[in-house]
């Protein structure tokens, strides 16, 4: 008796699918009553943007989220957005298009599977336990085939794990190799633990940041109930200041950090720095099972070293007293190396349907990740740990 054969829905908002089915793929180890692997493919966290219209409508964010059953059984599903442009995805295309576009093609619209604004690997191919093979394939072919249909010029997966690289390379989709710096907790009881672990000399240059950032200053973690309304206003204010002067226009609206406090509050560490009982600069980080992802960081005062304090070193405090294994503190820094964060690859997947232009990628991508691959390997070895003297 042969197979139920696969069929493949495409859907307008992530709010057309119930919540309890979508996380049943992204998250199945919440069932339990803990927290999820990645918070930000969970339903809460993709209706919070779609309620709170920071998707959708002008964002140039469209969303399709696309679901795949066999036997009328839901066995996959991936958030999925029609795209206008390259802006909050952090694997950055924006080359392409020029080129694209200066060979007369037309580079938008396009196909996005990812989540948007957060440059946090997790899985993009949302798989029930089984159907991870098969459930994965359906997807990348139906996406591909929405693209074909729909005359688009590609489909790119952007944050997915090395697992799903590597299984949509051999389906045909070019891999990318791009890096993050990434803080890992080798079995640390304190943060003096993990500062044994460095050379003396960046111990001494982080105690003295911290030092300095802490003077005037109270700092204070909040996570859950602990987290008011009135908070949310504040970060607000130091969110659009960071906004303006990276993006021009910050990519979240105010209704989203409402969302996420009515549906996500006990997902979330918000760090606060306060001086004279006021609040003047915060970080905004969610929290995965086993992973502290650092998202937004602003302030409306200038403090010494207050930036590292809030987004790296607390968010160190936190993890290693609440068991987590990693801090991934967002896209880019080259100076997170001497905080203790090192380089890690990331990775993300392209199809192009002009076969002319696809080849040309494909040979850039394979030359990137030589590179990228030799960078992660010689940065590493200027990391601020401790040499160990090697027995010849």
């Amino acid at each position: 008796m042969s197979e139920p054969s696969i069929d493949i829905t495409l859907h307008a908002a992530i709010a057309d699918i119930p919540a309890d089915a979508w996380d049943a793929l992204a998250c199945p180890e919440a069932q339990d009553g803990g927290r999820p692997f990645d918070p930000f493919t969970t339903h809460r966290f993709l209706l919070a943007l779609e309620r709170s219209h920071s998707v959708g409508g002008r964002s140039g964010w469209q969303p399709h989220p696309m679901l795949a059953r066999r036997g009328g059984a839901l066995i996959a599903a991936t958030p999925m957005f029609a795209k206008r442009h390259s802006q909050g995805e952090y694997i950055f295309d924006h080359n392409w298009a020029d080129a694209f576009g200066r060979a007369g093609g037309r580079y938008y619209p396009k196909l996005q599977i990812a989540v948007p604004f957060t440059p946090a690997t997790g899985r993009r191919f949302l798989t029930a336990p089984g159907a991870e093979t098969e459930g994965r394939a359906a997807l990348i072919a139906g996406a591909i085939q929405v693209a074909e249909q729909n005359g688009l010029s590609s489909l790119h997966v952007t944050f997915c794990t090395a697992q799903e690289a590597e299984a949509g390379a051999k389906m045909g989709l070019m891999h990318r190799v791009t890096q993050q710096y990434h803080w890992e907790n080798q079995g640390y009881t304190t943060f003096d633990a993990f500062l044994s672990q460095l050379s003396a000399r960046k111990r001494k240059a982080i105690r003295k940041e911290r030092q300095t950032a802490n003077t005037g200053l109270e700092v204070r973690c909040l996570t859950g109930d602990a987290i008011q309304p009135h908070h949310w206003d504040a970060f607000w204010e130091f969110y659009q200041n960071t906004g303006a002067r990276k993006w021009g226009t910050p990519y979240l609206t105010r209704a989203a950090f409402d969302a996420f406090h009515d549906t996500m509050r006990d997902d979330i560490l918000l760090i606060l720095a306060l001086r004279d009982g006021q609040p003047v600069a915060g970080a905004l980080n969610f929290v995965g099972r086993d992973t502290l992802f650092g998202r937004y960081w602003g302030c409306i005062e200038d403090h010494p070293c207050l930036h590292f304090e809030l987004c790296y070193y607390r968010a160190i405090d936190w993890a290693i007293a609440n068991g987590l294994r990693r801090v991934e503190a967002g896209a880019q820094g080259e100076h997170k190396l001497a905080r203790g964060y090192l380089p890690v690859p990331v990775h993300s997947l392209h199809w192009i349907a002009d076969e002319g232009f696809a080849r040309a990628v494909a040979q850039y991508l394979e030359a990137e990740r030589t590179a990228v691959c030799e960078d992660i390997e010689v940065i590493t070895g200027y990391g601020p740990f401790r040499k160990i003297p090697s027995d010849e």
